[in-house]
């Protein structure tokens, strides 16, 4: 017996097509996301897909965007939570990434995939560059604040981003090695030895 599809309003079905993408990213990575698999995770015909995206490429990469939009709104959610405090602001940015939303096994999976796809397909590596950009220059904002010099800013961005993502992968995949108070209590120290 085939699978029931149900009817939904045009951005909800969007936006269960571009759910159902980043689950089955997250499931079987980027060889297992085809069209049948994501429409059926998404409960409609294969057909549909092609109603709201220009292929499966163009899903994949809306699904990339709405990633990034999911964790860029957990870490400004978390700088406005810790108030006016420079370093607070950053600290704040830094260790959301060690905590859920961002600290999901399921999130990473799907991260796994899209860089697959970004060393694979020239328009997935500009969508990489441009949501790691993103990401920088949202530490770099938060390290001016702290008053680290201009010239200093963009490396120790880049050297942020290594650190916070060598943390969250490892949280990630081993979460019982240490906990995100101890990730954050690493990423804290680096923050004391950069901003003097």
């Amino acid at each position: 017996m085939g699978r029931n599809f149900t009817r939904a309003e045009p951005d909800a079905r969007r936006q269960s097509l571009i759910e159902a993408a980043a689950r089955v990213l997250a499931a079987r990575g980027s060889s297992g996301a085809s069209v049948r698999t994501i429409c059926a995770e998404a409960g409609v015909s294969p057909g549909l897909l092609r109603h709201y995206f220009d292929g499966i490429d163009a899903l994949i990469a809306d699904t990339y965007r709405w990633t990034g939009e999911r964790v860029n709104r957990a870490l400004e959610a978390a700088v406005a939570e810790a108030g006016a405090d420079p370093r607070a602001r950053l600290v704040a940015y830094i260790t959301a990434s060690f905590r859920p939303p961002i600290a999901d096994a399921e999130l990473l999976a799907t991260w796994i995939a899209f860089w697959s796809l970004a060393k694979a397909r020239p328009e997935m590596g500009e969508l990489h560059a441009e949501l790691y950009a993103g990401y920088r220059r949202g530490a770099e904002a938060l390290l001016a604040e702290c008053g680290v010099a201009a010239a200093k800013v963009r490396l120790a961005a880049v050297a942020l981003t290594a650190l916070v993502d060598g943390l969250w992968l490892e949280l990630c995949l081993a979460p019982g090695e240490f906990s995100p108070d101890e990730a954050s209590a690493i990423a804290g120290a680096w923050v004391e030895a950069t901003i003097r």
